[in-house]
């Protein structure tokens, strides 16, 4: 019989954080009354975090390390830990610590209220004026172009039933955001507000430039939205072209060709701007395509390179212990 309890765990360079993470999570866990496991991803980490996860997988009996060959990014990390989880509740949380594990049993006093998904909302957050001013910006946008209303996206302590995490496990897109697709397939969810720390070690690893990428990434995987502004926006400056056409028509008329083509300047920023807009067009509409391309081929999301537990490691002791033996060892073994 597998744990109650699952709580999933992305790890990509946090090395100055897992010991603590460990420590405070088992002791969170601890606190529901009820089995559980603690699964830690490495997302092809570069520092010394898959040696501290595979030595403490063998001194932890509840905790078990999964190890990627390379880096696939958080959402991919998660589902690898999905996939193995045996959980009857999943639980995913950062290792940044910024979200305290303490708040898991709250998530889990809200699923026996009957909710399906349990989000939960960063309060007085320890981010800098950026990463606040940018994470509003993606909520904003994600609930405008998805339908799905939630209150903070980025948080990632969340909470699911098992029948919730086999559905997403079923969906076989590559590209997916995990709150917002099991938001879309849970009866009931909600949010709770919990507590955010300051970062204690390590590097943030959402810099200016992979929160861009990470906005455009979740318009495109989860709506169609981006592209009906294409034709709202194409409507409208078709609209204006044709407004202006008139207007340049009545001025020729009224001040005479001399100003009209003084006026060529004009035309050329207008120009510019429908060529803008031809080429915003084709960078969605290449994204879309892209993302066809990459499911068709139907490539995994993720390669798992090794699962380290301690009933493995048992089992491979055993297994070079038995195969040293010789014939009269065994049977006193046996």
């Amino acid at each position: 019989m597998g744990p109650y309890l699952s709580l999933v765990i992305p790890v990509f360079n946090e090395q100055e954080n897992l010991t603590e993470l460990i420590v405070r999570c088992k002791a969170a866990c601890q606190a529901t009354q009820h089995s559980f496991e603690i699964i830690l991803v490495d997302d092809g980490s570069q520092d010394q975090s898959r040696q501290i996860i595979s030595t403490a997988s063998r001194i932890h009996p509840e905790l078990v390390g999964i190890f990627l060959n390379r880096n696939y990014g958080q959402h991919a990390a998660i589902f690898a830990g999905l996939e193995y989880s045996s959980g009857e509740v999943i639980v995913t949380l950062d290792a940044d610590l910024q979200n305290p594990p303490e708040e898991i049993p709250n998530l889990l006093l809200e699923l026996d209220r009957g909710f399906d998904v349990v989000g939960t909302v960063r309060q007085n957050r320890q981010d800098s004026v950026f990463r606040r001013f940018a994470s509003g910006l993606v909520n904003r946008m994600v609930q405008k172009t998805t339908g799905v209303m939630m209150s903070d996206y980025g948080c990632m302590l969340r909470a699911y039933r098992r029948e919730i995490v086999d559905r997403m496990l079923r969906c076989a897109e590559r590209s997916t955001f995990i709150p917002i697709l099991a938001n879309s397939l849970a009866g009931k969810a909600t949010e709770i507000p919990v507590s955010h720390s300051a970062r204690s070690g390590g590097v943030s690893k959402y810099g200016l430039l992979k929160l861009i990428a990470l906005q455009f990434d979740l318009m495109t995987s989860m709506s169609t939205f981006p592209l009906r502004i294409l034709s709202y926006l194409g409507a409208i400056i078709a609209a204006g072209g044709i407004g202006f056409g008139v207007l340049l028509l009545v001025l020729r008329l009224r001040l005479g060709a001399t100003w009209a083509a003084e006026g060529v300047f004009s035309l050329f920023a207008v120009l510019f701007v429908f060529v803008g807009c031809q080429f915003l067009g084709l960078g969605l509409l290449g994204e879309y395509i892209g993302r066809i391309y990459h499911d068709v081929r139907g490539r995994p999301r993720y390669f798992v390179q090794e699962v380290c537990s301690q009933s493995q490691f048992l089992i491979k002791e055993e297994s070079l212990m038995t195969s040293s033996m010789t014939g009269q060892d065994m049977e006193e073994y046996s």
